[in-house]
């Protein structure tokens, strides 16, 4: 069977029969930083301007406002693409984070969605009560539905990255 393989698959194909091919193809680790990044970061501008009932242009500029204070409400569309450009910084990063971890813990791949809800959690107290208050922006003041519609738009914030890396990593054979 062997050498009817070797007659059969090209030696410049890469396959041989010592060779045998992947048995899962995997996400490469920067695609699910991207895709996590990009798609929960924007779905996140999205969220927080229905939990708010304002234009998400309003959520860009007081994401914005995290570096230039009170007067990014000020500012116009470049004011805004700061705040969008500040979001998907954050949200790369906060992805990059998940994707390096899942990398060393499979449970957190396996356990794709648990994880996801999870680490939605600790973005949220991360975020809340280190990144925002070492900003300029102004400080949130939560009522008990704001902060579960928050903690619901993490969650979806979590989800989101964990989905694109539960298959990210290295190929396996």
């Amino acid at each position: 069977m062997q050498a009817w393989l070797q007659r059969r698959i090209p030696e410049r194909s890469g396959l041989t029969a010592e060779k045998p091919m992947p048995t899962s193809l995997r996400t490469p680790s920067w695609v699910a930083v991207l895709y996590g990044g990009f798609v929960a970061g924007s779905l996140d501008i999205l969220a927080a301007a229905l939990i708010n009932r304002v234009d998400p242009l309003i959520i860009m500029r007081a994401i914005a406002s995290g570096l230039l204070g009170r007067a990014a409400f000020q500012g116009g569309l470049p004011v805004a693409a700061l705040g969008l450009l500040l979001q998907w910084a954050m949200s790369l990063l906060i992805a990059a984070i998940f994707v390096f971890a899942a990398g060393r813990m499979s449970w957190l791949s396996r356990r794709w969605i648990a994880a996801g809800l999870l680490y939605g959690v600790v973005v949220f107290v991360v975020m809340e009560y280190v990144v925002v208050p070492l900003s300029a922006a102004a400080k949130p003041h939560f009522t008990a539905p704001s902060l579960a519609e928050n903690l619901l738009a993490m969650w979806l914030f979590g989800l989101i990255v964990s989905f694109f890396a539960r298959d990210a990593g290295p190929r396996s054979s």
